[in-house]
């Protein structure tokens, strides 16, 4: 048995390194959580106040006072705040300050400050496992609503802690972040989140979402049909897709505005197709199983995982340069 354990585990997680990352600056890490004292644990019973994990990269400076634009991401339905490490480190090392959330309860599992383990709630996995857009429409927005109350919610939170900290003479990393620049990134659940800050809050200058449904715009079913914010979208937005999405698009009835952009996008939005590759190769998954990508994405990837995951991570960094630029000395 001891021996199958670490045969299987070989298979499934095989040794594996990161891209290098490109820029020009040294990366640090260093990790928080923020306890917001107003909203109460849904997941839990005893009144207890919310809690959100960080793990953030940012660059280390090379010379006198520099600041960096923000990014903020949310990972996937069951991520992880590491499941995106390449791009974070990719990011910081050209002059980026990446807040990677780890939603408790939402992603596979989170540790705190004080080392304690959160594992994913049974009811939210079991939700994910049942939605069905096509099938039930009014209890796909009923689940809808409740993970993005809860993802909006911790981006917020997190959001509103960096304003905090970052007003007046900030010190450690705080001192690091320009919060005149702000993004947020996410990846599927994570990036309907990401997309529905611009809705929530006027400090967003761009956003990324790797291949993630406009969620936040669903208001309403009516006639069997979903019924969609008609409020215009101006923040500048890139989408990325894989193939396991860019042929369905108009098939999914929760990427119905994803679709309509394909057709009439607006002037600050990217729809960016990377084919040979499936929803998960977006992410480290990739490189730190790809027999695991292979199994959940039903088929073997036409390209290598490493390079497919270095275009990706190109994309995004080429894209916040665009929109906020660089370090600012």
């Amino acid at each position: 048995m001891t021996l199958v354990f670490f045969v299987t585990r070989a298979l499934l997680f095989p040794q594996h390194e990161l891209p290098i990352p490109t820029g020009p600056y040294a990366v640090a890490t260093v990790r928080f959580t923020y306890t917001d004292e107003n909203r109460i644990e849904v997941f839990a019973r005893g009144g207890q106040k919310r809690k959100v994990n960080l793990t953030v990269w940012h660059p280390q400076p090379t010379g006198g006072p520099e600041t960096f634009p923000l990014v903020v991401s949310s990972h996937g339905g069951l991520g992880l705040e590491t499941a995106n490490e390449s791009l974070y480190l990719e990011l910081a090392s050209h002059g980026f300050v990446v807040f990677a959330i780890g939603h408790p309860h939402h992603a596979l599992w989170t540790r705190d400050a004080d080392g304690r383990i959160t594992f994913v709630n049974r009811e939210y996995f079991r939700a994910l496992q049942r939605e069905n857009a096509r099938s039930d429409r009014e209890q796909s927005l009923a689940y809808y609503r409740e993970w993005m109350a809860v993802r909006t919610g911790d981006i917020n939170l997190v959001l509103d802690s960096i304003l905090r900290e970052t007003d007046g003479d900030a010190d450690g990393v705080y001192g690091l972040v320009d919060v005149r620049r702000i993004a947020v990134i996410g990846h599927s659940l994570g990036g309907s989140a990401a997309l529905a800050m611009p809705r929530l809050r006027d400090d967003i200058s761009a956003v990324i979402a790797l291949e993630a449904p406009f969620l936040y715009d669903i208001v309403g079913v009516a006639d069997g049909e979903f019924v969609w914010l008609e409020q215009a979208y101006s923040t500048p937005v890139l989408n990325i897709y894989s193939d396991s999405s860019w042929d369905h698009l108009s098939e999914w009835p929760q990427y119905g505005r994803n679709a309509a952009w394909l057709a009439e996008p607006p002037a600050a939005a990217i729809n960016l197709h990377l084919p040979g590759a499936g929803h998960f190769s977006l992410t480290d998954l990739v490189l730190v199983s790809p027999l695991l990508v292979r199994l959940l994405e039903g088929e073997a990837s036409g390209r290598n995982g490493a390079a497919y995951l270095q275009a990706v991570n190109q994309a995004c960094r080429e894209f916040l340069v665009r929109q906020l630029g660089r370090s600012e000395e």
